[in-house]
């Protein structure tokens, strides 16, 4: 029987009831091996993110041999069939899948008691006109779209928590969201000024397909998506500025590190902009805000679910100039580990559950 209830219970430790759909990919495996070792999870099936039915059935195991010898590593990645992934008596179920595919099946998964987290674009803007210009299709759900939770819990938990359908917000957003939000919610940021945020990922946030661009020996730190990145709206719509966004592809697996530029309100003082910071993080278990003269890096964060946040402000004549630097986790953070997060606050667990401390061994290796 799956499980109905929307409000939160602080002794409630249920064992939820999961399936993947994209297991195949990046994502899917980190979503695979946190839920392996979540306390209060059971992953009962994982699909493809295709239908296709003529590229046979895997094992995860198959696919990524660091799960070879576990419960879950013998689990079959199916053709994915809406029919048979609402009969299996789901509590909830992560979309790693193309946008298309996540706004052509959540209707009838939430349809049928099903807690959709998807981790896809598909109901992250709440425009449809922007998301046509920038995911090349009209929306045909916009019901959904007002309706689904943005994802980021540092900010949107209580909605979370009532939501059938979660909309799990991008690995550059969510590194540039938490690097911004707190200080335009605080007032201190000049927001006739757009915020510039150039950011570095790792190569597997281009995910697992094969590209010319990310071989190994072609493979190289290069700007990509200028003026025109699909992110580029999310951030802008969540941050609550103008944002001018440059992505750039780094010669590293996974990670992400984000420099934004904001100019402050005139008078802004650095002491006011981490009291900002920590008001906004008080109690949050994922965000660390530095010490003065501390720089977020991709090994402090690498496989975990924490955002690291470091800044310095300069005033000039010209102006208050702040630079703040964030990192996460594409893969974590960015993606797997926040679906999850986002679980625990919608069943009312620990919203740290399964996250910390470190995964078990069947986490390492790899980039997946």
């Amino acid at each position: 029987m799956a499980l109905t209830s929307v409000t939160p219970q602080a002794s409630f430790s249920p064992s939820i009831r999961t399936a993947v759909v994209g297991a195949s990919g990046y994502a899917g495996a980190e979503l695979l091996a946190i839920l392996a070792a979540h306390p209060n999870a059971e992953v009962v099936a994982l699909f493809g993110s295709s239908r296709k039915s003529d590229e046979g059935t895997p094992t995860a195991a198959d696919l990524f041999p660091r799960f070879e010898g576990t419960a879950v590593g013998a689990l079959p990645i199916k053709p994915f069939d809406v029919a048979a992934a609402t009969a299996l008596g789901l509590d909830a179920i992560y979309l790693a899948t193309p946008h298309e595919l996540s706004h052509e099946v959540a209707r009838a998964l939430v349809d049928a008691g099903i807690v959709v987290l998807d981790l896809s674009a598909a109901f992250r803007l709440s425009d449809r006109a922007v998301f046509e210009k920038n995911y090349g299709f009209a929306h045909a759900h916009a019901d959904l779209l007002a309706e689904a939770a943005y994802g980021l819990a540092e900010f949107n938990a209580a909605r979370i928590a009532e939501a059938r359908l979660v909309a799990v917000p991008g690995c550059y957003p969510t590194a540039s969201i938490l690097a911004i939000r707190p200080l335009v919610e605080a007032g201190l940021v000049d927001t006739t000024r757009p915020a510039i945020v150039d950011a570095v990922s790792g190569v597997s946030g281009a995910g697992r397909k094969a590209e010319v661009k990310s071989l190994f020996c072609e493979v190289s730190m290069q700007a990509y998506g200028v003026f025109k990145h699909r992110h580029r709206p999310e951030i802008a719509e969540h941050a609550g500025i103008a944002t001018i966004f440059t992505p750039h592809l780094g010669c590293y697996d996974r990670g992400i590190l984000a420099t934004v530029h904001l100019e402050l309100v005139p008078g802004t003082t650095e002491a006011q902009v981490r009291a900002a910071f920590e008001s906004a993080y008080a109690g949050r278990p994922f965000v660390r805000v530095l010490k003065a003269g501390r720089w977020p890096s991709v090994a402090a964060v690498e496989r975990t679910n924490h955002c690291d946040i470091g800044f310095a402000v300069e005033t000039t004549e010209a102006g208050t100039h702040l630079i703040v630097e964030s990192a996460i986790d594409n893969l974590v953070k960015g993606a797997a580990g926040q679906a999850v997060q986002c679980m625990n606050i919608r069943f009312g667990l620990d919203e740290a559950a399964g996250l910390l401390p470190a995964r078990a061994a069947v986490a390492a290796g790899g980039v997946s």
